[in-house]
């Protein structure tokens, strides 16, 4: 029987040592979950290796730790910046087997997708080698880069040149060069991109020292505000459709979380010299304030935002707080700010429960037109959607819990 602290965490999950443990409650917990092989779903016989093998359909991924999707390049940063806070080899070497294992068995996979009428997500590790959307690339190939900055290795540096051709070059974009995507209609904008493709740019303009990488990301920035801000609610629509010229229905948490994200990620990156780096923080800010009116009394967001009656939702909770809180450890928010921190992790902390499995996490949620969809998303326990921002939530708020106790 699974035991959800809720009393006992919520009570001293204020204090740096007790954050520090409930970070690595649950990055144990995936390290525990991690395995590196291939099963066959039909005869349960598990594989070290594709290597070798006939190809079946029935031949998946034996983990979802360990395949290539934007949530295991979030959760391959997060555990990589754990790694370093920490000093634990186990969570830094953790990104880099997971980038090791694809690229040692996508093989077999790709020499058959392109003749396979099976839909593009039935296949095995499949976003490596298909860098169609940002998502394929974009988060996956950030963690690359951070693998690539310990381990200056030729497979890795192939990758972040196809990912840095495609973002830069390939991507579908509006007429302005916003980034939009080809579904569920042509030339869709999704709030989401905008950390899909930041998370690369803000690292490859920092791996090059090239500024256009900067200039790219600013500009997708301000370019999204103009099609997805709603000034009236200081909220962020999850997306705009180009054909009809309309905004979606719904300011979705998710989206708003990784938007944020997204601003944070490239000031983190940004040179204190950057033209545009006061604008960004301006509108980083903006975005803060807009969302703190949102803030439940439990300290979490709702899945959707203005929607009281929809459900708290995990993952975009943790994306606010980890953001909120990295603005003022880095000095771009006013410290009063800190006690939507507070309350924030204090209802994160409330979810996860005493193995490090986390409740509350909204399941992938694509685009609909109508409020329904986003309120009957499932929430699966642990889903793997948020567990990358929620660990990067928990160091930055360690972080600043120190700093206001010395």
């Amino acid at each position: 029987m699974v035991i959800v602290l809720v009393v006992s965490v919520v009570v001293v999950a204020q204090e740096p040592a007790e954050v520090r443990k409930i970070v690595r409650l649950i990055a144990d917990d995936v390290v525990a979950d991690t395995e590196y092989g291939i099963i066959d779903i039909k005869s349960k016989k598990v594989y070290d290796t594709s290597v070798g093998l006939d190809y079946s359909p029935n031949l998946k991924v034996l983990s979802r730790y360990t395949d290539w999707r934007y949530w295991n390049g979030v959760l391959n940063i997060a555990m990589n910046r754990l790694g370093e806070h920490y000093e634990v080899e186990e969570y830094k070497n953790f990104a880099k087997n997971n980038v090791d294992f694809v690229m040692a068995n996508y093989k077999l996979f790709e020499e058959n997708f392109h003749t396979s009428t099976l839909p593009w997500w039935q296949f095995p590790f499949a976003q490596f080698y298909r860098l169609k959307e940002l998502d394929d690339c974009g988060v996956m190939g950030a963690s690359v880069i951070e693998v690539y900055m310990n381990n200056k290795e030729k497979k890795y540096k192939e990758y972040i040149d196809r990912a840095e051709n495609h973002i830069m070059n390939l991507q579908d974009r509006l007429d302005d060069q916003t980034y939009s995507r080809t579904w569920p209609y042509e030339m869709t904008v999704w709030g989401d991109d905008l950390f899909m493709s930041i998370a690369f740019l803000s690292r490859m303009g920092k791996l090059t020292g090239d500024t256009k990488y900067f200039d790219e990301a600013a500009k997708q920035v301000f370019n999204f505000e103009q099609y997805l801000w709603d000034d009236n609610a200081g909220l962020y629509w999850h997306c705009w459709f180009n054909d009809v010229k309309q905004n979606g229905v719904a300011h979705w948490g998710r989206a708003n979380g990784w938007m944020m994200v997204a601003k944070v990620e490239l000031l983190s990156n940004l040179p204190d010299s950057y033209p545009q780096k006061d604008a960004l923080i301006k509108n980083l800010v903006k975005q803060i304030i807009g969302i703190s009116r949102y803030q439940g009394e439990n300290g979490l967001c709702h899945q959707i935002l203005d929607k009281s009656d929809s459900y708290f939702e995990t993952s975009c909770s943790a994306m606010f707080v980890y953001s909120i809180a990295r603005a003022i450890n880095r000095g771009w928010l006013d410290k009063r700010y800190s006690s939507v921190v507070r309350v924030g992790w204090q209802g994160i902390a409330g979810k996860i429960n005493s193995l490090g499995k986390v409740e509350g996490i909204c399941a992938g949620t694509g685009i609909e037109n109508d409020l329904r969809f986003y309120y009957q998303r499932p929430t699966p326990l642990n889903d793997i959607h948020g567990l990358g921002a929620i660990i990067m939530a928990g160091l930055e708020v360690e972080k600043l819990l120190d700093e206001e106790n010395n």
